[in-house]
Parts: C-alpha cells; sequence; structure tokens
C-alpha cells in the first residue's frame, strides 16, 4: 500500500478506512474539510496526531475525534520545516566556527606568546618582515627557549580534563550555562593574552580559551543527538572553518603590522556570535518521544550522562547503566583508537616540528613561516572536514597510518634537512590537515551512523575524547624532542 504524504484521519471506529489529506497546503485542505477544521478548532487549533502501529501504513500519524486518547506531535508545515532545517545547519556551523576559533588562534600565535618583546605601554610590535634572531645560537635550529608544545599543552590539558570529567559530573550543568560560561572564557582569552605582561600570564590566557573550548565541544557534540544527523557535517564544517579563518586572520593582520594585541581585541567578537547561535539561531529539537512539545524542549537540554532510571526514558542517553556504557565504548574503539592516532602524529607534527622547520634563505621570517604552516594546516582540514557530502570513508585506520608516514617523513628532515624548499613542506602541511579533517568528520558520521538512537549522545561526548587524547600525548612528548634537537650544533 502506497504510504500516506500527508495526515490521515480515521473515519469511524467500525471503518477500517483512513482518509490522506493531498499534497496540498495545510489551509486548502482545511477548506474543503470543514468538519476536520471544526474537530481541529475544538482541541486548539492544531492537527495532534498519534503514531500508527507497525502496519502498511508506515508512520503517518493520525487525526482522531475530540474524545480518543491522542499523543501530541505537531507536524510542521513544509516551509517551517525548511527554515528550520537551514536556521539549525547554520546555527550548527557556526558553533563550530566559534568554538573552536580560540583554540586556532592561540596555536597560530604560539610562537609571538613564547618569543614577544614588549614595548613601553604594553603594546607588542611585530615587524612584518624581522630579522630572525635565534635564542640559541649554538644550535642549527631557529629555537625559543620553550617549545611551543608548551603552549600546545596550556591549550589541550584543561579541554582533556573537561572530557574525563564530563561523564561524571557535567550532567549537574544544563546545557544554556554550559554554552555561557564557553563564550566567557573565551572572551576572556583574548583579553588576557592581549594584555598579558609574561609568559605565564599568557598561558593563562590560553588556558582560558581551552576551557572554553573543551566544554563547547562536549555540550555542542552531545547536542547533535537531539537533531538530525545532517548538523554533524556541519559542525564538522564549522570547526574546520574556525581552523582556517583563525589561522588566516592571525596570519593577514599582523602580516599587515598589526599589533598581536589589537589583533587579539579586534577577535572579541567572536564569542558574541557563539552565544548569539545557540540562543537566537537554533530552533527547538523535534519531540524524541511522546511527550509533546514542552517534554522535547526538556529533553533537548538534559544532562548528558543524567541519573534517571533506565525505563523513564527509553530514547534517552542519560538512562544508560554503567554496563551499558561500558559496552557503548568497547564498541566505540574500532574509532577512537585511529583518531587519537591521527591526532597524536598531526600535533606531534605541528607543535614538535613546525618551529623546527625553518629555511633561511627565504622572503619568509620565522615567525612567519610558523605562522604559514599553521594557515595551510587549517586549510586542508577545512576542506576535509567540509567534503563529507563528497567523500565518505569507512576504514578510519587507512588515515591513521598514513598521518603516521607524515610524521616520520617530517621528522627525518627536521633530522637530516634533505628537504630544498619549504613550499614542498607548505604541500606536505597541507595534506597533512586534509588526513586529520577527513579523520574527525568520517569518525563522527559513521558513530552516529551505526549507534542506535539511546547510545548516540553518550557516543558522541565519548568519542571526543579522542582528538584531545591525542594532541596531549603529543605534547608531552614534543617538549623533550625540542630540547633535544635544539641542543645541536
Amino acid at each position: 500500500m502506497r504510504s500516506c504524504a500527508g495526515s490521515r484521519r480515521r473515519l469511524s471506529d467500525s471503518e477500517g478506512e483512513y482518509f490522506c489529506h493531498p499534497p496540498r497546503s495545510d489551509h486548502l485542505w482545511l477548506a474543503a474539510h470543514p468538519r476536520v477544521m471544526r474537530a481541529d478548532s475544538a482541541s486548539g487549533g492544531h492537527a495532534w496526531g498519534r503514531r500508527v502501529p507497525e502496519s502498511g501504513w508506515g508512520s503517518c500519524p493520525l487525526l482522531t475525534l475530540p474524545g480518543e486518547e491522542t499523543v501530541p506531535e505537531p507536524r510542521l508545515p513544509l516551509l517551517d520545516r525548511q527554515s528550520s532545517h537551514w536556521k539549525n545547519a547554520v546555527g550548527f556551523w557556526l558553533l563550530g566556527l566559534c568554538n573552536n576559533f580560540s583554540y586556532v588562534v592561540m596555536l597560530s600565535a604560539a610562537h609571538d606568546i613564547l618569543s614577544h618583546e614588549r614595548t613601553s605601554g604594553n603594546q607588542s610590535h611585530v615587524d612584518p618582515s624581522p630579522t630572525p634572531i635565534p635564542h640559541n645560537s649554538s644550535s642549527r635550529f631557529d629555537c625559543n627557549s620553550v617549545s611551543t608544545a608548551a603552549v600546545l599543552l596550556a591549550d589541550i590539558l584543561p579541554t582533556l580534563v573537561i572530557k574525563l570529567l564530563a561523564p561524571l559530573g557535567l550532567h549537574l550543568l544544563p546545557y544554556s550555562p554550559r554554552v555561557l560560561i564557553s563564550g566567557i572564557c573565551a572572551a576572556g582569552s583574548f583579553v588576557l593574552v592581549a594584555f598579558s605582561h609574561s609568559v605565564g600570564t599568557s598561558l593563562c590566557g590560553v588556558v582560558l580559551a581551552s576551557i572554553s573550548s573543551g566544554l563547547g565541544e562536549v555540550t555542542f557534540l552531545s547536542l547533535t543527538a537531539f537533531y538530525p544527523r545532517a548538523v554533524i557535517s556541519w559542525w564538522s564544517s564549522g570547526t574546520g572553518g574556525a581552523g582556517l579563518l583563525g589561522a588566516l586572520s592571525y596570519l593577514g593582520l599582523t602580516q599587515a603590522g598589526l599589533s598581536p594585541q589589537h589583533t587579539l581585541l579586534s577577535m572579541l567578537g567572536i564569542p558574541a556570535v557563539l552565544l548569539a547561535s545557540y540562543f537566537l539561531l537554533l530552533t527547538s529539537p523535534e519531540p524524541q518521544d511522546p511527550g509533546g512539545e514542552e517534554e522535547a524542549e526538556r529533553a533537548a537540554r538534559q544532562p548528558l550522562i543524567g541519573t534517571e532510571a533506565p525505563e523513564s526514558k527509553p530514547g534517552s542517553g542519560s538512562s544508560l547503566s554503567f554496563r551499558e556504557r561500558w559496552t557503548v565504548f568497547k564498541g566505540l574503539l574500532w574509532y577512537i583508537v585511529p583518531l587519537v592516532v591521527v591526532y597524536f602524529a598531526e600535533y606531534f607534527i605541528n607543535q614538535g616540528l613546525f618551529e623546527l622547520l625553518f629555511f633561511r634563505n627565504t622572503s619568509l621570517s620565522h615567525a612567519q613561516q610558523y605562522r604559514w604552516y599553521q594557515m595551510l594546516y587549517q586549510a586542508g582540514v577545512f576542506a576535509s572536514r567540509s567534503s563529507l557530502r563528497c567523500c565518505r570513508i569507512r576504514f578510519t585506520w587507512a588515515l591513521a597510518l598514513l598521518q603516521c608516514l607524515n610524521l616520520v617523513f617530517l621528522l627525518a628532515d627536521v633530522w637530516f634537512g634533505f628537504l630544498p624548499s619549504m613550499y614542498l613542506v607548505f604541500l606536505i602541511v597541507l595534506y597533512e590537515g586534509l588526513l586529520g579533517g577527513a579523520a574527525y568528520v568520517n569518525t563522527f558520521h559513521n558513530i552516529a551512523l551505526e549507534t542506535s538512537d539511546e547510545h548516540r549522545e553518550f557516543a558522541m561526548a565519548a568519542t571526543c575524547i579522542s582528538d584531545t587524547l591525542g594532541i596531549s600525548l603529543s605534547g608531552l612528548l614534543a617538549l623533550p624532542l625540542h630540547d633535544f634537537l635544539c641542543q645541536l650544533s
């Protein structure tokens, strides 16, 4: 039997017949069927329905007579649904962009944070084409006294702590306060780093950026469980856009001669866009259970992992027992492990080797080369995180292997110096970003497809620790490597 394209009404209890609405607008159909309009008006003017039992009719809702037991399920007009779709798509893209923006900017500014000099009035000065001055004259590398991996660790360890503790205590904080804290921390990071007088104070600002990014990621990825799966692609594309726009804006503004201080202060509008996207742009999630619109809204704002009894909300990840969570987590290892490996390799390159891949006889200074590496890496990440509609990868282990080969190749170049041009490094860094972005978006897309509705919220929150863990491990190993290589004569 052909599925009904619109709503249906049972004509009588004795008749086994249903009436299908023609595919016309609601007001035209109601004008042609006043009896139905009167029944609907009596119930408040909305077409409420209940789900059809498993039968040839599929899942089309019924319009019931007054007095029958009903389950509220509003049916939005097509234009409203399309509007909601695009609002949510743009909303999650902007959330991804704004959430990762401060994190990316701090990594792009890492070289400046560790080597900046202050002039009178606490104004950071950046010469668009300064002459590189080695900090360690006994080394063949132009090294800072501290590796840029120190900035990476300040930018990632708080995120790791948040993601580890999220299943234990984050449920005490609803979604809206989390988003507010994330936005405030992002703004504070820009201000603190901009006005800092020392490396230590700047690193405290980087920690605020990490708290903002980590809390935002675990919050928004969990929130995708209450929206169509397509928002994962938009979120991933937005995070890739944050990398590209963050690195490009910092590179462009400092290249134009603007000081790092004024560059960071010019980015204070990003946290405001984050808050506006969440509170003003996102629409209420569609009902996930037969509890009506208000119940669906409450469900969308529930804790990440709640403490309700398992039978209270059969479709909610908050009702999972510890054994269920452990079972789901073991199944996720097929995706978690390769994502950890990918991020370990690429951030070992970014924060352990970028500073050492320095070509002296070029028109770009050491700081400028470092910024270009960061920008090209983020460009590759953005392109691949936005490619889900064109290319989907089931076996992410292949991406992990290729990224490890990148690490070995560039580490060999740092040691032996066989690459003749920095432009070859530019191409490799762009390729590195493509692999990293593809691993991220395909991992979460595959998990969204392969997990059941009641497990999806927990699965998203558990998997988002993968990139953070890989980045943290890379930072810990990059610090001693930096010290070792910089001591080479």
